[in-house]
């Protein structure tokens, strides 16, 4: 009896361990990706902090954890041989096309997928005689997977959450990757693909290092090691200095210039996104005349995915954020030739050619068919661009006809509609002394041969353009019914006043109105418009040009900069984002006539019509979270631009359209290439600071939206930003403090 009670004693405990056991690992595993931040592919690149996962840590604390865990040249030999073996299959995996063969069972998921194939690997199966026996004898499920590898290489199970965390920051731009599947992707259309990715990722990670380098507890020692070692006081310091001397300049400028300017007889008002870039444009309208500008986020509020007919493309055009609510279809507005037919022809030709030249068998044929046309045609791209660029556009118009899209506002409803008109105008202060014409200014880039083209287009609209966000915009705002709602709600807009979108190319500066429908007695008002934006394309390209190091004169500086745009040798085709550096939250005239040099996002703020504090709360958790992410990838990838930026384009290698990677299987490089930060590669053209966010608003609003979210309070606590509150009603400046208390600056 006794014997008996003691068996199911022991098996009650050994189910008790096993249960224990599990739950260590499942917080283990959670833990461990915590601490990496996702990285968007190509196809949309999205900002990111890359120290994300460090944002409860205080700044300081969190740089020296970095350098521990990402800015470690010495890798140990036998993690660099995993890695090696890891990239080999992540590469062949998770390829979107590049490759001409596809790898084998790549539709099952990554885990069912390598094991399946590993044993033909013989790289790997000969490091060890027992390996393809130990390699068959694994359970199934991943996390048994994980714990068999744990216990092969004697990890403790106090170790287990840093180890695990170790297997994911020694390769971490396909770790990120891995992030953005599991958290951040659209995974529609995969099914249960990638359903335990996270599990799937690490088993496969553990079942090769314990193939191929059966010490690996070694990297243990390794980093505590690394970490002892690591020092950032210098660092901070140097940010530091940076900070005091950028921030003792701008509130000088703001102080000095607080004055509510009117502008009398308006042209137009323009409401660009709140991109650094948009800054100097804004001012370079303004200076022209009769116009006011406005700062929003250039998704103009819109949660929608846009469903390109003509190419098939479809993608979210709002903030990473938000999920799409909307499918918007974007139709051809033409006529004559059928678009359709015409982009078919095209598509076919890319498609056969692309077949011919990735063939076994048709390259070298190809070569003698068209090598002479191909080296005309590169010898002209190379030394003539824009004839290249001519030629191109003669050839695409003879095949298909020009087109411009606009988007079909149908599939949202009159009270959505109405809602989205409604929310976007009490954002950016918009509610009343409306002009005849407003413009809803989109932005994205035109570059050639520049695989980080996306980094260049619109943040809030997914590292997309945002043109169909303000065509959509204006469209639903020029809707009677939409008006007819929205004026029930306060908001009078007069029939007189026409709503236009448009979009603003940030590496020419051209602004392009979508007019295309506007009623005739508009056209007359919409040229004066045209004409002057034309005028302050040339003032900017100026400027720009002064930046970008190229000697010219002002009436050559726009053919100049629109050369860089078709010159597919062009490293640098536009500064970007670089030197961002503030935020600044509130009416136009706090910065009218303010040179903020392209450094400040601005964001139009009134904090009288707030009542509820509901538009500062979202501008606050929202735009200034993305902004962030966006200051934290400049700031990083400028400090150490191997560890978490791209390095050289010249050197650089795309691979399977997802990522850069420099050489033919280093990691994934998840920042900035090296030209976007660097004016050489011995001198740095952003300056590395962190992001202050200026507030014009009473204090009161700032505490209350601060104490009801965790996330701010964890940025401003831990000095990831800074804050700067401007008192309204007597125009004094305050510092948060890292306690949250005020001081005077």
């Amino acid at each position: 009896m006794q014997t008996a009670q003691l068996k199911v004693s022991h098996q009650k405990h050994r189910v008790r361990c096993n249960v224990d056991h599990r739950e260590i690992l499942v917080r283990s595993v959670s833990k461990s990706w915590s601490k990496i931040a996702p990285f968007w592919p190509l196809q949309n690149l999205i900002a990111v902090n890359p120290l994300a996962g460090f944002e409860d840590l205080p700044f300081r604390d969190a740089l020296k954890f970095g350098i521990a865990y990402f800015q470690q040249a010495d890798l140990p030999n036998g993690m660099q041989i995993v890695n090696l073996h890891s990239i080999k299959w992540l590469q062949a995996y998770f390829d979107q096309g590049q490759s001409t063969i596809r790898m084998p069972k790549q539709n099952d998921s990554f885990m069912q997928s390598i094991l399946a194939l590993l044993p033909f690997d013989d790289k790997v199966i000969s490091a060890a005689d027992k390996n393809l026996a130990w390699l068959q004898s694994l359970p199934t499920e991943p996390i048994q997977i994980i714990s068999n590898c744990l216990n092969f290489l004697k990890i403790p199970d106090t170790e287990y959450e840093q180890f695990l965390t170790l297997m994911l920051t020694t390769l971490y731009g396909w770790s990120s990757y891995v992030t953005y599947i599991m958290k951040w992707s659209d995974q529609e259309h995969s099914g249960n693909k990638y359903a335990i990715i996270e599990y799937e990722y690490l088993a496969i990670r553990l079942v090769l290092t314990c193939m191929l380098w059966p010490q690996a507890r070694d990297v243990l020692s390794w980093h505590y090691n690394a970490l002892k070692k690591t020092e950032s006081i210098k660092i901070f310091n140097k940010i530091q200095v940076a900070e005091n001397d950028y921030l003792g300049e701008l509130l000088s400028k703001l102080k000095s210039r607080i004055h509510n300017f009117r502008v009398e007889s308006l042209k137009a008002q323009l409401v660009f996104c709140i991109d650094v870039r948009s800054e100097p444009f804004r001012r370079a309208i303004e200076n022209q005349n009769g116009y006011q500008t406005f700062g929003f986020a250039g998704f103009f509020g819109l949660p929608i995915r846009i469903d390109n007919k003509i190419n098939g493309e479809s993608y979210a055009s709002c903030p990473v954020l938000l999920k799409p609510a909307h499918n918007i279809t974007n139709l051809p507005f033409c006529s004559g030739k059928d678009p359709y037919n015409g982009y078919s022809i095209i598509k076919l030709f890319k498609q056969s050619y692309r077949s011919l030249k990735y063939s076994f068998t048709t390259p070298f044929a190809l070569v003698e068919m068209l090598g002479v046309f191909n080296g005309f045609w590169m010898a002209l791209k190379s030394l003539f661009p824009w004839i290249a660029a001519l030629s191109k556009k003669f050839m695409l118009k003879l095949l298909s006809q020009e087109y411009a899209l606009k988007p079909i506002k149908d599939s949202i409803s009159l009270d959505q509609q109405a809602h989205y008109a409604l929310s976007a105008l009490r954002m950016m202060g918009l509610i009343n002394n409306f002009s005849d014409i407003v413009v809803f200014v989109g932005h994205g880039s035109t570059t050639e041969n520049n695989a980080y083209a996306t980094s260049l287009d619109c943040g809030a609209c997914g590292g997309r353009h945002g043109a169909s966000n303000a065509q959509l915009l204006a469209d639903i705002l020029n809707d009677s019914n939409v008006r007819h709602i929205i004026k029930s709600q306060g908001i009078n807009i007069p029939e007189t006043t026409y709503f236009l979108g448009a979009e603003h190319n940030t590496t020419t500066d051209l602004v392009e109105l979508y007019d295309h429908d506007a009623p005739d007695v508009f056209k007359n008002k919409i040229l004066h418009i045209k004409q002057d934006l034309e005028k302050a394309r040339q003032e900017n390209c100026w400027g720009r040009a002064k930046k970008l190091g190229i000697n010219t004169t002002k009436k050559q500086a726009l053919t100049k900069i629109f050369m860089r745009s078709l010159d597919w040798a062009q490293v640098r085709p536009e500064w970007g984002l670089a030197k961002n550096a503030s935020f600044i939250i509130g009416p136009r005239y706090l910065t009218q006539h303010c040179d903020l040099d392209g450094r400040s996002f601005l964001h139009s703020y009134d904090w009288h019509i707030d009542h509820d504090k509901t538009i500062l709360t979202t501008i606050l958790t929202a735009p200034v979270i993305v902004a962030q992410w966006i200051n934290s990838q400049y700031m990083f990838s400028t400090l150490d631009n191997v560890a978490y930026g791209g390095g050289s384009k010249i050197t650089k290698n795309i691979t399977g359209k997802i990522a850069i990677m420099q050489g033919n299987a280093s990691d994934l490089m998840t920042g900035l290439p090296l030209q976007s930060v660097h004016s050489s590669d011995d001198n740095s053209y952003h300056e590395v600071v962190r992001l202050t966010v200026v507030v014009y608003a009473p204090k009161s609003y700032v505490e209350s939206i601060i104490s009801q979210h965790i996330k701010l309070q964890n940025l401003f606590r831990n000095e990831w930003l800074k804050l700067i509150c401007i008192e309204p009603a007597t125009k004094d400046f305050y510092c948060l403090e890292r306690n949250f208390e005020w001081s005077r600056v």
